[in-house]
């Protein structure tokens, strides 16, 4: 038996090194996820990577094995892989991108290289593709690309609906530089003010704007360049015309330009004006009626005054009449002259017209003031009730309103009760709203002012007409119906509400209802001198009423004064230009012929800064307006006036001086 030995160690390990080999191949293109293929050189399917397998969607390999591979494209996809398997034969790379289905029927994009394997010869013997699924990276690329489209076309709409807006706006727009030179203006400029863009381009704004807004708009622009934005702003603009136009502006800057949009309000304004006007006209006319009311008892009031003072001075032409009677007509008279100075000084003030001034007062004192009168706003035949706190009731109205309210209110009564009956009339201070009054009152502390009459009452289908402008039931002539709609429109413009009780046949309750007001100043009350004897100074008297300068006198001399009357402004500063200092004090009448005590005053404080001037006049609307005007140094006297207050107030004019 022969044994024949071969030495095969070599092979063996030749075969196990490359069965290794192939497994690690095959591990390696198991994990790739790119579809790597063979093909031969007929571009027919010979291997598929188990990966590819995967992507492929291919569950059985074999079934494909053999197929020709550009069959799996369509459309200029088969073209580009026809492409590349004959580039690939003749020993070329190639590589194209495309769209195909798996073998499931999913549509996939695909990047894919083909390259040529090649034999010992050096000539290609195979060809190698390998896929690689872009589909998510293509449906990436596919969105943005929309994405940018649609921003794109939103950034050109919108740049078109900005040029529309920018060409089409009837409001003003403006570029600037912060140092107010136009930069960029629209159409709007031309429709409103008449200047062209040509005209305004490189030219400075403020030069078109009102001097007395300058000022303004420079702080205005001062604010623009720290960063801050002008949500309202208001300034005049010069007119092509040269007239000016109110422009309501906003503004806000950037880094190197202020943009702002102006609205031209001139048609505002003027109409905000004109509302005003008829506003302050409805009040003076509701005020006038109140007048109209008060008119007939003024003048039985004043018919009775003179009656009075005309029988003591026929008293006093008695011979041998005795002196306590002397002295009781004389005061007498003096007393009823003080009443008919407080009357025409209420009725005045009462038909002052000026513009309606919001100011913390005192109820009680105005209703008491108003209560003065009431005798001659309601007539002998209503009894009249007034019930008044002890302590002050404030509140923040305005004054004359108020007092017009109160009239009206009192007439209403008056009228109602047919000049007959009951009137009470009560001011307090309480808490509202209660539960059975209107939402309407917020929580807090009140002023109420009620009127309760005897009257015929009010129908409950009319309670809702009684406040509309022009509603009455008065006959032609007897009321024109705007006075409850006054005292509705004040309650209302105060923060408050007017509520009213009726019942026909029992009469009716108004109760004006007012916020009351907190923080208050206590005014300190006026200070009274008694006749003074002011013995040694010269007072330069300037009177040009005979009858006034004959009683003024002697009662300025039984106060100790000297005194050289003169009768007109001219003779005044002649005497003064002699020796001035032998005058002390100058007491001027304001209305006077040629040169006023007003002119006077001021010649008197140019050239004798020094010396004190006391004016009088007997104008409530004149005396009211200067007394509002702190600036003057001329101290002032209302006519009529006693010897007490002209005693006083040349007291403290003197001793002013004298303090200087």
């Amino acid at each position: 038996m022969f044994c024949r030995v071969n030495e095969t160690t070599s092979q063996v390990i030749a075969q196990v090194r490359q069965n290794e080999n192939e497994a690690f191949t095959d591990r390696v293109l198991s994990s790739i996820n790119d579809c790597i293929k063979v093909l031969d050189l007929d571009s027919r399917l010979t291997f598929m990577s188990e990966g590819g397998q995967q992507i492929m969607e291919v569950s059985d390999f074999n079934a494909i094995r053999g197929c020709p591979w550009p069959d799996f494209w369509q459309d200029q996809g088969n073209l580009d892989a026809i492409a590349a398997v004959e580039a690939a034969r003749a020993g070329q790379n190639a590589s194209f991108m495309g769209s195909a289905k798996t073998l499931t029927g999913t549509v996939k994009w695909w990047h894919v290289q083909v390259s040529p394997i090649f034999g010992k010869d050096g000539k290609p013997e195979k060809i190698l593709c390998v896929s690689r699924d872009m589909t998510q990276l293509r449906d990436a690329e596919q969105a943005l690309m929309s994405l940018n489209e649609t921003l794109e076309q939103r950034v050109i709409e919108r740049t078109r609906d900005r040029d529309r807006i920018w060409r089409l706006s009837t409001d003003l727009m403006l570029v600037a530089q912060f140092d107010g030179i136009i930069s960029a203006v629209n159409p709007a400029w031309t429709q409103a003010l008449g200047w062209s863009a040509e005209q305004l381009l490189d030219s400075q704004f403020l030069g078109l704007v009102h001097p007395e807004d300058v000022d303004s708009t420079l702080a205005a622009m001062s604010g623009l360049e720290n960063g801050q934005t002008i949500p309202h702003f208001k300034n005049r603009y010069r007119h092509l015309d040269g007239s000016y136009r109110t422009i309501s502006w906003t503004a806000v800057p950037d880094k190197q330009f202020i943009h702002a949009v102006g609205r031209d309000i001139q048609a505002e304004e003027e109409a905000n004006e004109a509302l005003r006007l008829s506003q302050d006209a409805l009040h003076q006319a509701q005020k006038l009626e109140a007048i109209g009311q008060l008119t007939g008892g003024v003048a039985h009031d004043f018919n009775n005054l003179l009656t009075v003072i005309r029988s003591c001075s026929d008293l006093l032409k008695a011979p041998n009449l005795e002196e306590h009677r002397r002295v009781k007509y004389v005061e007498a008279i003096s007393s009823t002259v003080d009443r008919a100075a407080r009357l025409t000084g209420q009725l005045l003030a009462f038909a002052r017209r000026q513009a309606l001034q919001p100011e913390v007062f005192d109820v009680c004192k105005s209703v008491a003031r108003i209560g003065e009168m009431m005798d001659t706003l309601t007539g002998a035949r209503i009894q009249v009730n007034i019930d008044l706190p002890a302590e002050p009731c404030f509140i923040f109205a305005d004054g004359s309103q108020f007092d017009t309210a109160l009239v009206n209110m009192v007439v209403n009564a008056r009228d109602a009760m047919s000049g007959a009956g009951r009137l009470s009339i009560k001011v307090e201070c309480a808490a509202c709203p209660t539960a059975d009054q209107p939402a309407s009152l917020s929580d807090g502390d009140y002023v109420t002012v009620s009127l309760t009459d005897t009257g015929a009452g009010i129908a409950k289908e009319k309670l809702g007409l009684i406040f509309e402008p022009f509603y009455t039931t008065k006959s032609v002539g007897q009321g024109t119906g705007l006075g409850l709609s006054q005292v509705f429109g004040f309650a209302k413009q105060s923060g408050g509400e007017v509520l009213v009780e009726s019942e026909l046949g029992r009469g009716s309750c108004f109760t004006l209802c007012l916020p009351s007001a907190k923080n208050h100043e206590v005014v300190a009350q006026d200070k009274h001198y008694a006749p003074i004897a002011l013995p040694g100074l010269c007072v330069l008297m300037v009177e040009d009423n005979q009858d006034i300068g004959t009683f003024t006198r002697p009662m300025l001399e039984q106060l100790g004064f000297q005194v050289l009357w003169v009768k007109s402004a001219a003779e005044a500063l002649h005497e003064l230009s002699g020796n001035p200092e032998n005058f002390h004090v100058v007491f001027s009448d304001i209305a006077m012929p040629g040169m006023s005590g007003l002119e006077l005053s001021a010649e008197i404080e140019a050239r004798y800064p020094w010396m004190p001037v006391v004016l009088t006049t007997g104008y409530s609307t004149e005396f009211a307006t200067i007394a509002k005007d702190e600036a003057h140094r001329f101290d002032l006297l209302q006519k009529p006036y006693s010897r007490e207050d002209l005693a006083a107030i040349l007291h403290r004019a003197v001793s002013r001086t004298g303090e200087q």
